[in-house]
Formats: structure tokens, C-alpha cells, sequence
């Protein structure tokens, strides 16, 4: 009896995987359900805001969540890595956008807009994701010069940059945001821990030196408001009429949420004692309306986002996906950390919206571009994975 003969199997013969996911549905799942918190939340925190309106900011950020998606889907059905080519332009359209808004009108004492018919362009959000497709890609060009002392330093100044554009506009928290991206991407690229503890060693002398050392000179890097968010959270009992009403008033709203929250009877919420309740302050009105079960609701989901951005970032096809996975990682992290910190007292409040909760069409708009990224991501490891299997079967 004699072997049958082993020959090579054409490709095109092979049948075409059953299933192949065209996105991931637990990231989109964990990002409808944060809109669906935010639509809720809103409906009951800001219905005597505008009179006569009663929805309004629930339509809106019904229509942003609705514009955010739609591009999110272009975004995934794209090759990310193609955004590698372009860095240059989108390195200098972010320096444009935050450039460009000290020209336009001043909108509640601060240039960060840019007022279009529809809808007011925060350039600074727009910022994140433009630095995050750029710094990755920057990164991985020196990839391999990566211990060097100088390479690191030059990553993370086009980090700074940026963030010195956007701290006098004023926003400090967006500032901060684009830090954090810029050490998280060092950091999954591979930077020596000695680098990585001599960033964050340099970083807080800064703040030391901002907060203590250039006002004893006579220098004043902030502003005095910015400065007493900075400080305030450490003595909230100081001038609670004041300078730390905001944090004190976020505190009774969550402590008199209780395990199931108030409802109807969210006074803090309603009646506007709590400051900001549908942006930065958002936080607090779910845990007065809704109470612990709510609040962990909410923090579910975003424990989800992150644990799908943590997976995909460790399926990416390459370093540049990783590292763009990693920019927008830390994008979510830090907001969330700081927003619900600071709506509890254990962080200074900076302005940082809570993603996808807070109400704001650039934040919204800009989180979906993130997600579509990572979706994006997602399949092209899917496409890359199934390919790789077809070639060793063959």
C-alpha cells in the first residue's frame, strides 16, 4: 500500500474562517453603555437648565455619541498603520488647532474653542488623539535608539510641547493629559526604568517649582485659581464658601447617595447646588442619584474599556499599534482616575472631563476616534492572526 503523496494546499482552496469579528463588541459594548449612563444622567441632572428644553442636553449629546460612532466605524474599516506615514502633518495640525484658538473669541474667560455653527471645537481635545497617532509613530522610528538618553528626551518633548500650548489657554487638565500620554508610550516601547524614574523624578521638582518655587521669585507660571485646584483638595475644610466649594459639595452629593442613590429626591443635583453636574462633575450626580450601585456601574464599564485596550494593545500586528493602544490606555486612565478622584477628594480638580460621561461634543467625538483606533487595531491582528494560520497550513 503506498503513502499518498504530501503536496503544498493552495491557499485559495482553503475555506474562509467561519467567524471573524469585524470589531470588538465588548469595546463597543462597554462604550454604548457608558453613553447610555451619560444619556440617563443627564436627563435628570440638567432638565430645568434650559428653560422650555427640558432635553436639550441629553438630544445633543445624543447627537454627538450619534457622529462619534459613524466615525469611529470609518476609522476601523481603515489601516491605522497608514497614519504612520503622516505624522509630520498631524504632529502640526494638533500645534495648529492649539495655536489657533488664542485668535478666537474669549468663551467663559478661556480661548480652548474654536465656535463653529453647531457645535464649539475644543482644540485641545482634538489634540490627544493627533498626538497619540504622532508621538507613536516618532517612537517607533527610534525604536532602537530607545536607551539612549537623548532619544527619550526628545519623545517626550514633543510631548511637553503641546502641553505648554495648552496650559495657558487655560487647560491645565488637558496639559497633564498629553504628559501622561507622552511618558505611558515610553514606557511600552521599552525606555529603561532608570530613564522612565528620572521623568517622573524631573516632574515633580517641576511641580514643586511651579507651585512653590517660582511664586517665592516673584514668578507666577499659573494662574491663582489654577493653583489653588492644585492645593485645594488637601484642605477641602480651608474656605468651603469659596475656593473649596466645589470639591466639599461633590462629597455631600456622593455621601447622600447611599447604596441606591436619592432619585427624584437628588437635591444637591437638582437644585444646582452641585457645581458642573453634567462635565466635570458628572461623577457625583450619578452617585447622588443612583448611589454606590450606580457609581459601579459606571466604573464597570470603564474597567471594561480598559481591560479590552489592555488586550488589544498585546494583539497588535506591530509596535506602532501597540504603542498607539498604549497613548489611548493612558488617555482613559488618567481622566477617569482624576475625574472621579477629584469628585471624591483624593485628586485636585483640573478640568478633565470624564470620557463619554461628561457632557461636551469635542470629548465625545474624540473618545469614539480613540475607540475606532483601537478597533481598527482589533482587526487588523484579527486579519493578520488568520492570514498567519492560512500560510502554515498551506
Amino acid at each position: 500500500m503506498s503513502a499518498t503523496p504530501i503536496h503544498a494546499v493552495d491557499e485559495t482552496e482553503l475555506p474562509a474562517p467561519r467567524f471573524l469579528p469585524l470589531f470588538d463588541p465588548l469595546l463597543l459594548l462597554g462604550a454604548l453603555g457608558l453613553v447610555a449612563c451619560s444619556l440617563v444622567t443627564l436627563n435628570g441632572a440638567t432638565r430645568s437648565a434650559v428653560p422650555g428644553q427640558p432635553l436639550y442636553y441629553v438630544e445633543r449629546q445624543g447627537i454627538y455619541a450619534g457622529i462619534g460612532l459613524f466615525v469611529a466605524l470609518l476609522l476601523s474599516r481603515i489601516d491605522y498603520s497608514r497614519l504612520r506615514e503622516y505624522k509630520f502633518g498631524l504632529f502640526g495640525l494638533m500645534i495648529a488647532l492649539n495655536v489657533v484658538v488664542f485668535g478666537m473669541p474669549t468663551i467663559r474667560g478661556a480661548h480652548r474653542w474654536i465656535p463653529l455653527p453647531y457645535l464649539q471645537v475644543q482644540s485641545s481635545e482634538f489634540g490627544k488623539v493627533l498626538l497619540i497617532a504622532a508621538l507613536a509613530a516618532f517612537a517607533v522610528d527610534r525604536s532602537r535608539r530607545l536607551h539612549e538618553h537623548r532619544t527619550t528626551a526628545r519623545i517626550m518633548l514633543l510631548a511637553l510641547l503641546p502641553a505648554l500650548l495648552v496650559i495657558p489657554q487655560p487647560d491645565l487638565g488637558t496639559g497633564m493629559v498629553y504628559v501622561a500620554v507622552g511618558f505611558t508610550m515610553l514606557f511600552f516601547a521599552g525606555t529603561s526604568w532608570k530613564q522612565l524614574t528620572g521623568l517622573v523624578a524631573m516632574f515633580v521638582a517641576s511641580i514643586a517649582l511651579v507651585l512653590a518655587g517660582a511664586p517665592a521669585l516673584g514668578v507666577h507660571v499659573l494662574k491663582p485659581y489654577q493653583v489653588q485646584r492644585l492645593t485645594g483638595f488637601l484642605n477641602p475644610s480651608r474656605d468651603p464658601q469659596n475656593q473649596t466649594y466645589n470639591i466639599l459639595q461633590s462629597e455631600i452629593a456622593i455621601g447622600s447617595g447611599g447604596k441606591t442613590g436619592r432619585g427624584a429626591n437628588a437635591t444637591q443635583t437638582k437644585l444646582n447646588f452641585l457645581p458642573a453636574n453634567d462635565t466635570d462633575f458628572i461623577f457625583a450626580a450619578v452617585g447622588e442619584t443612583y448611589g454606590f450601585a450606580g457609581a459601579a456601574v459606571v466604573l464597570s464599564l470603564y474597567a471594561l474599556l480598559i481591560w479590552r485596550t489592555l488586550r488589544i494593545l498585546t494583539m497588535s500586528k506591530n509596535l506602532y499599534g501597540t504603542l498607539i493602544a498604549g497613548g489611548i490606555l493612558a488617555m482613559l486612565m488618567f481622566q477617569v482616575f482624576v475625574n472621579v478622584g477629584m469628585t471624591i477628594g483624593i485628586m485636585p480638580i483640573t478640568g478633565v472631563p470624564l470620557p463619554l460621561m461628561s457632557y461636551g461634543g469635542s470629548s465625545v467625538i474624540v473618545t469614539f476616534i480613540a475607540l475606532g483606533l483601537l478597533q481598527s487595531i482589533y482587526i487588523q491582528a484579527r486579519m493578520a492572526a488568520a492570514g498567519k494560520g492560512r500560510a502554515l497550513i498551506s
